[in-house]
């Protein structure tokens, strides 16, 4: 299936489309994930400086129970001594499971435990101190002293670790806003892309629907004008067959009218029988030359090449056209050539040099030459109409050849402007050429190739 240009577009657009959709859930779904871990690390940090506070607070509550238990001696204290001794040991079995795995923070962690473990033993020790003397002060002051040297040193660690968990919660909570941030643009700007592709692929879509209409209009219009011209075509068809009975009636009878009269009647008499002739015949060529330039206009001009004698042809046309030509003029026919034979077709070529003669003799006057000349080239056969009439104006020989267009300086000549319009369209079937020199006042010169491609010449 070959697809056209408006179709490829379509398809990538909605190809794009998809591509697009595809690469933005792909890209919020990484993000989504970056997010969910940043989050869990947010929650775990949380986790570890709480952990570090309820540490901090047992140890706190321990020594608080321990003076209390001493001092006072209340079993409640000695309770209380032992339940925040056990949460500071669990606190700090659950503070090694969640403490950050770096290498700095796992020292720190070790050297806590260290410290704990020298204080607990401590306190462990002062409570039996008490249990078997309770009048051992100075005993209890000097482990006193050392308990609270190592807290000392336990304190500094504990906030060595919590600012090192503050800084990775910190980190983590950018982390996490990056990643909303850059999900937000990704949907952002992914979704201005889609609606931008889908509005060119509507836009495309539009054209291509309004394309098509203006497509279905030309071919509903082409139809038409096809079937308007074949309408013609049948109606000059029939105008001229119609015309074309009578004319020849009017032929026939003139010309035995004239065969019977010219021993009657002196020759003066028998020019209005030639008259009839000649306007029948004129007649006639008419019919041809709108039958001819309709067909053409149709495309169903028919061209039916075959081999002619050029040279007979031309004084045979001479010679009919001397019919035509009210007031006489001297046409000459001359043969340079050296091609006797070529293949062409008659009828259309008797209507390009027939239209020729006859615009030259009735725009030249009377006595005045016309020539017509049988040329050949290596690639062409040539034939060119010269006559002395009135010329044509340099800025009007290019409309020449349009239906129905005159000169502005033919005056008061009778014609109807199709002759050069029916010569051109002839000379185009044969894959021609046509060309014109002329000079007011001067003369005009009608040179027209046809090319050898068209069949082989004698």
């Amino acid at each position: 299936m070959k697809w056209s240009f408006q179709g490829k577009w379509i398809a990538g657009g909605f190809g794009l489309t998809l591509l697009l959709i595809g690469l933005v859930t792909f890209a919020s779904f990484n993000n989504t994930t970056e997010i969910k871990q940043s989050a869990n690390k947010v929650q775990h940090t949380y986790q570890t400086l709480n952990t570090l506070t309820n540490f901090n607070a047992a140890m706190t509550g321990a020594e608080s129970a321990r003076r209390g238990y001493i001092f006072l001696g209340n079993r409640q204290d000695l309770r209380r001594y032992q339940n925040e001794v056990a949460n500071m040991q669990s606190e700090l079995k659950l503070l090694k499971e969640q403490i950050h795995p770096r290498l700095s923070q796992q020292q720190r962690f070790i050297q806590l435990n260290a410290l704990v473990s020298q204080r607990l033993a401590l306190l462990e020790q002062s409570i039996e101190f008490y249990q078997k003397d309770k009048t051992a002060l100075q005993a209890q002051t000097n482990i006193t002293d050392r308990s609270v040297k190592l807290r000392e040193k336990i304190l500094p660690i504990i906030a060595a670790i919590t600012a090192e968990e503050q800084s990775y919660l910190r980190s983590s909570l950018k982390q996490s806003e990056y990643s909303i941030n850059l999900r937000i643009l990704i949907e952002i700007l992914g979704t201005f892309l889609i609606i931008v592709v889908i509005f060119s692929l509507c836009v495309i879509l539009e054209r291509q629907w309004i394309k098509r209409e203006q497509i279905e209009s030309l071919e509903s219009s082409l139809a038409q004008e096809i079937k308007l011209g074949e309408l013609k075509i049948q109606l000059f068809s029939m105008i001229s067959h119609e015309f074309r009975t009578p004319l020849s009636v009017i032929l026939l009878s003139s010309q035995l009218l004239k065969e019977i009269l010219e021993e009657l009647v002196d020759d003066k008499h028998l020019k209005n029988l030639s008259r009839i002739q000649s306007s029948a015949k004129l007649m006639n060529h008419l019919l041809t030359d709108i039958l001819t330039l309709t067909r053409a206009e149709a495309g169903k001009l028919d061209y039916k090449p075959q081999l002619l004698n050029v040279e007979s042809f031309c004084l045979n046309l001479v010679e009919d056209l001397r019919l035509f030509d009210t007031t006489p003029h001297l046409i000459e026919f001359k043969n340079n050539s050296e091609y006797f034979r070529a293949n062409l077709d008659e009828k259309l070529l008797y209507s390009i040099l027939s239209n020729l003669l006859l615009n030259a003799i009735k725009y030249s006057s009377s006595g005045k030459k016309i020539y017509l000349i049988l040329n050949s080239e290596p690639k062409a056969i040539v034939f060119q109409v010269i006559d002395e009439g009135i010329g044509i104006p340099l800025v009007e020989q290019q409309k020449i050849y349009e239906p129905f267009y005159r000169c502005q300086n033919v005056e008061n000549i009778v014609g109807t402007g199709l002759g050069l319009a029916v010569v051109k369209k002839c000379v185009e079937r044969h894959q021609g050429e046509i060309t014109v020199k002329s000079e007011i006042g001067v003369g005009t010169t009608f040179t027209v190739k046809i090319p050898h491609t068209n069949g082989a010449t004698v």
